[in-house]
Formats: C-alpha cells, sequence, structure tokens
C-alpha cells in the first residue's frame, strides 16, 4: 500500500503536508502501539504505551486530524501505563478506518475482530 493510499480525498490538509501526517502515524504506531482491534467495522481501538509525553503527543495529533477529517471521532483513555485510543467513522468513511487499521495491525484483516 502507498504510503497515501489511506488519506481520503475529503481531507482538507494541503497534499504537501499529507506524507508528514502519515508519517506521524506511523511513528505513533511503531514507537507506542501495543494492540490493536476492530470491535466494530465502524470503530478501531489502539492501544498504546504510555510515558513520558505519551499522552500530550497522542492528544496533539488527533485534534490536528480531527481539524483535516473532521469524519473522524476520536476517544482517547488513560488507563495506567496505556492510553486507549477509540476511532470511529461514519459509514462513508469506513474504508479510511479499514486502511487505518491495516497500517496499524498489518498481518490482520485491518483489526477486525
Amino acid at each position: 500500500m502507498s504510503d497515501l493510499a489511506w488519506v481520503p480525498q475529503s481531507c482538507i490538509l494541503p497534499t504537501e503536508k499529507q506524507p508528514l501526517r502519515v508519517a506521524e502515524w506511523d511513528a505513533l504506531l511503531s514507537e507506542r502501539l501495543t494492540s490493536g482491534s476492530r470491535p466494530q467495522p465502524l470503530h478501531l481501538r489502539l492501544d498504546l504505551a504510555g510515558g513520558e509525553g505519551a499522552e500530550e503527543q497522542v492528544r496533539d495529533l488527533v485534534e490536528r486530524e480531527s481539524g483535516c477529517c473532521s469524519f473522524f471521532t476520536f476517544t482517547l483513555t488513560v488507563g495506567g501505563d496505556l492510553l486507549h485510543l477509540d476511532i470511529s467513522v461514519d459509514p462513508a468513511h469506513e474504508a479510511v478506518l479499514d486502511a487505518l487499521a491495516a497500517r496499524a495491525v498489518p498481518d490482520s484483516d485491518g483489526g477486525r475482530r
């Protein structure tokens, strides 16, 4: 999958900034992801390792992502040493969530359970 294949056309982030945002997501996932699941087709749950600056990093990224892709709903819950990031979309953007889930949980069917 190309780096920008999961970026929807409805994203208003300038095209030249999209690779940087994808790289931010990839860095977050590679550095902090401990597990991912897909409890429902329109819902992805990512469990991220906590630690110094982790909560602020995630909050900053999802706030900026919400600003350009308003179809995402992010809910961050802090629990002990883990951050639980729930990501939901509307039915029209299920394919975007599928692609994000595939990046997060590449050895599965997009994290679907």
